[in-house]
């Protein structure tokens, strides 16, 4: 009935749900700029039954969560959090992909204001590459870390910040690479400007007041297109 709570009983779909539904569900409908109206439209559903959904514990059917992960333009496994412990880029490759170079701009655009990205450092026992969030200020890309941590041994040289997203549903996906100086934010209106900017504390949790800024003297990206895809032609 539309307006209410979509069930649809399936034992056999529902004893894999092992995410938060909801929370992907919202998270893919705004990455794509959608309006619940919008996906209900596509999955033949009810707006009030996305904003349930997104709202509310549920355990959809099997056959829902199919044309959800439709609509959403996914998988049902990336809906559900199923594969949440696996690596990115299980599926495999689109037919005729072409891989595309990205100009200075389209990067900066894709880099956004935040995320997660990996720097990469150099140790007494090696190359490491660690993840971290970010956010990006004055044209420089800025992360938090301790004295202590990996991350923090990256002030003081070159360092390469890598940022990309894949789309497990169509096989593409974008990387960009930012290689520059990195420094140690002192400045305490610098560093208090960045506190404002961050939109989160490190996921990491901790003690982790330090900045650190990465200087960009090149920046570069590719995107991986499958022509067919939604929103290539």
């Amino acid at each position: 009935m539309p307006g209410q709570p979509h069930t649809e009983p399936s034992g056999a779909g529902r004893g894999r749900l092992g995410g938060d539904i909801g929370r992907r569900v919202g998270a893919r409908r705004r990455e794509l700029g959608l309006s619940r109206e919008e996906v209900a439209t596509r999955a033949g559903s009810a707006p009030g039954y996305i904003q349930y959904l997104e709202e509310n514990p549920a355990a959809p059917g099997m056959g829902f969560l199919l044309r959800l992960a439709d609509a959403l333009e996914t998988t049902v496994t990336a809906l559900t959090g199923s594969g949440a412990d696996l690596p990115e880029g299980l599926g495999r490759a689109g037919y005729h992909p072409e891989l595309v170079e990205l100009d200075a701009p389209e990067c900066w655009d894709l880099l956004g204001t935040h995320g997660v990205g990996r720097v990469a450092v150099t140790t007494p026992d090696g190359p490491a590459i660690l993840p971290v969030n970010y956010v990006v200020s004055e044209g420089e890309v800025a992360f938090r870390t301790s004295p202590g941590a990996l991350p923090g041994r990256a002030a003081g040289g070159e360092v390469a910040f890598e940022v990309d997203h894949i789309d497990e549903a169509f096989s593409q996906g974008w990387s960009v690479l930012v290689v520059g100086d990195a420094r140690t934010v002192a400045d305490g209106d610098a560093v208090r400007r960045l506190d404002e900017l961050a939109y989160s504390a490190p996921w990491a949790g901790g003690d982790r007041e330090l900045w650190i800024a990465v200087a960009p003297e090149r920046v570069t990206g590719r995107r991986i297109l499958v022509r067919g895809a939604p929103g290539n032609a």
